[in-house]
């Protein structure tokens, strides 16, 4: 494994020891609170989570709803033309935290690096809205942003997802319902050290009954967000709770799954890779090494590797919404004047580069756990190559 950089555990130290930062000790009383905090001071942690890219603005609006409003933010980068890509986003957070404003930094990067209009969804929280309301929420997004495509300025033929963490879960479970009941279809689906199967791995991995504690996520936070999203009535083995027991992953976007090293996440993440590799999705699968869970929430503290993974994001999606050619296997990071571009020999994937070239690297065929898949028990084919 990949050295723990000393900004990870600085960050993790800080954040374990934080008052009321452990999701695990929470009451929903003190969840709820905590929603409240966040939303009414997310601008006060730029120097963690980033801010606002520099030529993008941002434009905040309501999705009228029967018996409530869905608030969404519209980021564009300046200048932008009509009729371009749309990606819709939706934030980590464990379905119980998290707020747009945390998602600034990101959104507004990949407008740019991707040349197309981000729509962030602030979908609803549990405990007070228990599953299945956040996926409920993040279907009606997608489908008011294809209806309303002329007035975003958007091409709704170019309709692309993107998530982290309980993010990347609402992402690619949206994109099963939506090839289920007649479109809008997808073109790409972008999911960050995904969450995809709620069970506990006692359920299914007798061999493996626990995941591994990791700095910012551990086991028994993971089981709180899961308890408080779920609550008493909802169902694990839902697919739309765990999408990686829907009974067919064919016919999803072309999708790309980062996850990163040390994050209890991770087997997940790359189990669910492969069973829609299995079912002739194309996929590209990345392992970010030295990472924790959560590292595009962090920019500000875990910074090289952040780069190149928001690179590898940005190509990936300009492969798919403008027909770019395939990118190559360290991929330049967006340069439209949000990021300093390096000096021709300190690009990633170059000799001296400031970004490791192996701090990303294709999953190989190692054992993850005993985890098996009974819907999709197909040996993996090989990686996919463009």
């Amino acid at each position: 494994m990949a050295k723990l950089g000393w900004r990870v555990k600085s960050l993790a130290w800080v954040l374990a020891h934080a008052p009321g930062s452990s999701v695990s000790q929470m009451s929903a009383e003190q969840v709820v609170r905590a929603q409240q905090r966040l939303a009414g001071h997310g601008r006060l942690a730029v120097g963690v989570v980033g801010r606002l890219a520099k030529g993008v603005v941002t434009d905040n609006h309501w999705i009228g709803r029967d018996d409530h409003d869905l608030p969404i933010r519209i980021y564009r980068p300046v200048g932008l033309s009509a009729g371009g890509p749309v990606i819709v986003h939706f934030h980590g957070g464990g379905w119980t935290l998290g707020a747009l404003d945390q998602s600034d930094w990101l959104c507004s990067q990949v407008s740019l690096g991707v040349g197309g209009v981000v729509v962030s969804v602030d979908y609803r929280l549990a405990p007070t809205h228990r599953f299945p309301l956040a996926v409920v929420d993040s279907v009606d997004a997608v489908r008011w942003v294809a209806h309303h495509a002329g007035e975003l300025g958007v091409d709704p033929g170019r309709i692309a997802v993107m998530g982290d963490s309980a993010g990347g879960n609402l992402a690619t479970v949206v994109c099963q319902i939506l090839r289920d009941s007649g479109g809008p279809v997808i073109a790409h689906q972008a999911l960050m050290y995904p969450a995809t199967d709620l069970r506990t791995p006692a359920d299914f991995d007798a061999g493996n009954s626990a995941r591994a504690d990791w700095p910012i996520l551990s086991s028994a936070s993971m089981v709180s967000f899961r308890d408080h999203y779920l609550g008493p009535d909802g169902d694990a083995n839902d697919p739309m709770a765990s999408p990686i027991l829907a009974e067919d992953l064919s016919g999803l976007p072309s999708t790309l799954v980062q996850v990163a090293e040390y994050d209890p996440l991770r087997d997940d993440g790359i189990r669910y890779a492969r069973a829609m590799q299995a079912a002739g999705t194309t996929v590209r699968l990345t392992e970010y090494a030295g990472m924790p869970h959560g590292y595009f929430s962090f920019p500000k503290v875990i910074r090289g590797s952040v780069v190149q993974a928001l690179a590898e994001l940005c190509a990936e999606q300009r492969h798919a919404l403008h027909s770019e050619p395939p990118p190559t296997a360290f991929p330049r990071p967006p340069t439209n004047g949000h990021l300093t571009p390096e000096p021709e020999d300190e690009r990633p994937g170059t000799a001296g580069s400031a970004v490791d070239p192996i701090a990303s690297r294709p999953v190989d065929e190692r054992p993850v756990g005993q985890h098996q898949v009974r819907q999709h028990s197909a040996e993996p084919p090989e990686p996919a190559t463009r």
